[in-house]
């Protein structure tokens, strides 16, 4: 009986294709291993819903001439699968292979990639775990990066796009994260840095450690480079599958509405008791924010950077929100050059993807300082107020407490665009606070006084009584109601539901110069 003429040939594409299911060297496979690090299939297996992956590219490889050796899948996978259910597109760089470095065989796979997620309209999730571009193949690879920054930019705004960084991520590699929407780092082994500690030593005499300059402690709570961080590499995954659980595939669909079984008519007891006595003493806004969200389930955004202000996803009556609050356990929820800039990221972000913004203000301004002015806090502050007021999806404020002077206006005010502007009876709303007011409209008084400090306090407790409340502001419209704090969560909800079928039609322009 003779063979099928097929019958060869897919032998053939069978063991080519076991060929390729290995990893590069067993030695760099157990180095890999040592280092308490998956392998490049192992982390899209445990990413992805089991059994979803579908690989592209899987007998690519080099074409360089130089090239000893010539593996499959040229150093990263890549394919499409699904996260609950949903569909996604991944690329994982495999370290075992060249290093994970990006070559021109490489790059294009990745290319091709980025081209079908933004074709289709699905997420795109990086897991970076490489050295760059390949350095044998010099500006062969330099191109193929220039590729892959061209198409994160095109899909911006987009599709959702997500960076992992499962190692090394050095150099101008760096740039291609940098300019996604979500970057997660893994706590000891993973590491971004343009210079690394031996260039730094030499060009400017500092020592510095690899985690010390570029590990996920530093990113996370420095530089703001990093958005989320976790301890090892399954749990960093868990974390990429819980936020795209907020996130809608692309800027034409909804966010994902849940059923979380929590009341949408449930009030909050626990708020009535949670403002201090005294205006000057602070309190947790994260109370306030899981008291009111869905089952309390917050998931914080850049938690350990620039933390007078918060920022997050959650879900009121199944619906995703994003949060912006301001938080008076750090520096009194002031807004500085890094939560400035914290939160307009945020507010774009969430904007880009059609989740409306909940923004709980308690905010006493700007943070005073030659430092901050000298780095530029003018700028910074113009973007996180550049940001409220381009937005054009639902915006709903509470005011909880303190709301002074430019910093009111820029924490989404009526006056930028707010949709619904609501207040507890707490709630302070004025240019600046009763002591610096009454010093500035008070002083030729307070220093002609028999008694100064008498009557300066005195004139304090007037200006308290005039403005420290919400009364004025709910006279000439700029709340909209002063609501009982215990009803926040209904209120809210209501508001988003009315504010539902919102539209905006905006004027015709290329796009608008954001101060950076």
């Amino acid at each position: 009986m003779v063979d099928h003429p097929l019958t060869e040939r897919i032998a053939e594409l069978e063991a080519r294709k076991q060929e390729a299911l290995h990893a590069g060297p067993e030695r760099a496979v157990q180095r890999q291993h040592d280092k308490g690090k998956m392998l490049a299939r192992e982390r899209v297996e445990y990413l992805l819903d089991d059994g979803s992956f579908n690989e592209l590219d899987m007998l690519a490889r080099t074409r360089h001439p130089d090239a000893t050796e010539r593996p499959y899948t040229d150093g990263v996978i890549t394919g499409w699968g699904s996260i609950d259910g949903r569909k996604v597109f991944v690329s994982s760089q495999d370290f075992t292979i060249n290093g994970g470095s990006i070559g021109e065989v490489s790059a294009e796979k990745i290319h091709k990639l980025q081209d079908l997620a933004l074709s289709v309209g699905a997420p795109y999730i990086g897991l970076n775990d490489g050295a760059g571009a390949r350095i044998p193949e010099g500006v062969v690879s330099l191109d193929g990066y220039g590729g892959i920054f061209y198409r994160t930019v095109q899909a911006s705004g987009v599709i959702p796009q997500i960076s992992v960084i499962m190692g090394p991520c050095a150099g101008g590699a760096v740039y291609s994260p940098a300019m996604t929407d979500f970057i997660f780092m893994v706590r000891e082994t993973s590491h971004m840095f343009i210079t690394g500690p031996d260039v730094v030593k030499t060009v400017t005499g500092e020592e510095v450690t690899l985690e010390e300059l570029g590990g996920a402690g530093s990113h996370s709570s420095r530089s703001g480079v990093a958005t989320f961080v976790a301890a090892d590499e399954k749990a960093v995954m868990d974390d990429v599958r819980y936020l795209l659980s907020f996130l809608p595939s692309n800027n034409m669909e909804d966010p994902p509405r849940m059923v979380t079984g929590d009341d949408p008519q449930r009030l909050c007891p626990s708020l009535a008791e949670v403002m201090p006595a005294s205006p000057n003493m602070p309190y947790d806004m994260k109370t306030v924010v899981t008291e009111v969200v869905d089952d309390g389930d917050f998931m914080e955004y850049h938690a350990n950077w620039a933390k007078s202000i918060v920022c997050g996803f959650a879900r009121m009556d199944g619906r995703t929100v994003g949060i912006v609050a301001n938080q008076p356990l750090v520096l009194a929820g002031v807004l500085d050059i890094e939560s400035a800039s914290k939160g307009a990221r945020f507010v774009r972000t969430c904007d880009a993807f059609g989740i409306p913004l909940l923004t709980f203000v308690d905010v006493p301004g700007f943070l005073p300082g030659v430092d901050q002015e000298y780095g530029g806090i003018i700028r910074h502050g113009a973007k996180l107020l550049y940001a409220y007021c381009e937005a054009t999806v639902p915006r709903i404020q509470v005011i909880t407490r303190k709301a002074y002077g430019g910093a009111y206006v820029v924490m989404d005010s009526k006056g930028t665009g707010c949709d619904l502007s609501l207040a507890w009876p707490s709630a302070e709303i004025a240019v600046m606070g009763p002591e610096g007011a009454t010093d500035i409209v008070h002083r030729r008084e307070i220093q002609s006084a028999a008694e100064p400090e008498a009557r300066r306090a005195q004139l304090i407790e007037e200006y308290k009584e005039q403005f420290a409340n919400p009364w004025i502001a709910a006279e000439r419209g700029y709340i909209d109601d002063v609501i009982d704090p215990t009803e926040t969560r209904v209120k809210m909800i209501a508001g988003l539901e009315m504010l539902a079928s919102k539209h905006e039609d905006l004027p015709r322009r290329k796009h608008g110069n954001v101060p950076l």
